[in-house]
């Protein structure tokens, strides 16, 4: 390409040639479009502002060194587009009708943002993330998988994976499993989503939730019209009184790790929570997020196993492999079914099918179940970590529930409180934790006198950084 024959400083010329020297580079047979383009977006992002006068196609074509016909042909493509104007004789302006620059995208994932130790609860360890094996998978699916399985799926998932999941949790938890009854969904949230939408088709407006408990089930439940009751628990899971007092016909459960208290519901309270969903033909959803991970034990077997007719039960990948994967399961009651099926298959017409198929493949291979023993391994040391560092840092904290999932309930001595100064000082200090305080309905009536009771979350933080976080905790707690 020849230099361009006008004046580097005379404004316009100057300024096209520049902005247009990349698109002249690409191939002959794509030039034309990537002058288009090139041209379009200098308009769109405002660097050729609006009433700029540009070179006439002549002009241009000799600076560019390409041919004239193939500048004449975007100047006029443009001007049919409204990003430029001409006039016989009067030259191409670039018009007015373009006025916002060009948009960028933001990102609204939830992030905790300049801590130096972060211990908010709910997210797993990305770094055990299976990355060979997860792209071994998705080769062989790619090369095996029929054209017929790229059409719309069935909305419950595909029958592959189905299987691969009745076989999974009927193995691992307990779970009376039938294929023709589990939906493949996006997630936990998109069960929860469902699962209201039926309640609501059933003329049902309300449903009892855990207090404390996972702030989220209020939102998505109200998006299908249904109002969250709180419901306190006592040791031993959801208080049975309070339950029915409460007048409503369902509610939702986490009997294997209950969160954020880690308790597990006594045998004596699953058998009570049924007969109560029994007594009303109501419905128990069971959300089993990470009933996987159980450390001093066998986990307990998911309580759907003991009546399925009247249990819900809900899981998915978030805490094994990633959240950003949504990917998920609901197991519904037969008489369930019909409705949650319909409700999946107007929302999406079906989770997408490769991710269906690499994932049935993951689980037919046993690549699931050495996933979950990596995260076991990892998870309690970290686990370990984390109640040794409170002991030496914390002398006479108290850490309760079981010895499972992703978190831990730690009751700090009274001298660390009253609990406002205490997150006021370590959140200073770039440590992001969760009080208890911050899942539950039930506000305390003096605040400022109560004591400090954290939710802890560990798995996404090696041991190394649990100890350091730990002893930046109770410096700005002067401890």
């Amino acid at each position: 390409m020849r230099p361009p024959q006008s004046d580097p400083g005379d404004g316009p010329h100057s300024a096209a040639w520049e902005l247009l020297l990349p698109a002249v580079s690409a191939p002959a047979r794509t030039r034309g479009r990537a002058l288009q383009a090139a041209l379009r977006d200098a308009v769109r992002s405002g660097r050729l502002a609006p009433g700029t006068r540009l070179p006439s196609s002549r002009d241009l074509a000799a600076d560019l060194g390409v041919s004239r016909g193939l500048v004449t042909e975007a100047y006029e493509q443009l001007t049919a587009e409204g990003y430029l104007r001409s006039g016989r004789g009067a030259g191409t302006w670039v018009g007015d009708a373009v006025r916002a620059a060009r948009p960028r995208a933001g990102d609204l994932a939830p992030r905790t943002p300049g801590s130096r130790a972060d211990f908010v609860p709910g997210t797993p360890d990305l770094a055990l993330f299976p990355r060979s094996a997860w792209a071994a998978a998705q080769r062989g699916v790619l090369a095996g998988l029929p054209h017929r399985d790229l059409g719309y799926p069935d909305p419950r998932g595909l029958p592959r994976l189905r299987t691969a999941l009745a076989e999974l949790l009927a193995r691992r938890r307990g779970v009376v499993a039938d294929p023709e009854r589990i939906v493949v969904v996006s997630g936990v949230a998109q069960a929860t989503t469902l699962l209201g939408y039926a309640l609501h088709a059933r003329g049902m407006r309300s449903i009892a939730v855990e207090d404390p408990g996972s702030p989220q089930h209020d939102t998505l439940y109200a998006s299908a019209g249904v109002t969250a009751v709180p419901v306190p628990l006592d040791g031993e899971g959801v208080a049975p009184q309070p339950l029915r007092a409460s007048g409503v016909r369902a509610v939702v459960t986490t009997p294997a790790h209950q969160f954020p208290t880690g308790i597990a519901y006594s045998a004596r309270r699953r058998a009570e929570l049924l007969d109560w969903a029994r007594e009303v033909d109501g419905l128990v959803v069971e959300d089993d997020y990470d009933g996987d991970f159980r450390y001093d034990r066998a986990p307990v077997g998911a309580l759907q196993g003991l009546d399925p007719d009247h249990v819900a039960y809900t899981g998915s990948v978030s805490k094994s492999l990633a959240p950003g994967l949504r990917l998920g399961w609901l197991l519904v009651p037969a008489s369930w079914a019909e409705d949650v099926v319909e409700r999946k298959r107007t929302m999406d017409l079906g989770h997408p099918t490769l991710d269906q198929a690499l994932f049935a493949r993951f689980l037919e291979r046993g690549d699931y179940d050495r996933q979950l023993r990596r995260c076991q391994r990892a998870y309690r040391e970290r686990r370990d970590a984390l109640v040794a560092a409170l002991h030496e840092h914390f002398p006479g904290s108290a850490v309760s529930g079981i010895a499972a999932g992703l978190h831990v309930i730690a009751t700090l001595p009274p001298r660390h409180g009253p609990e406002e100064r205490f997150l006021a000082r370590v959140t200073a200090a770039g440590v992001a934790v969760r009080p208890l305080s911050a899942y539950t309905h039930r506000p305390d009536e003096d605040p400022g006198a109560k004591e400090v009771r954290l939710v802890l979350g560990y798995a996404h933080v090696p041991p190394a950084r649990i100890a350091e976080g730990v002893r930046l905790m109770a410096r700005a707690a002067g401890g």
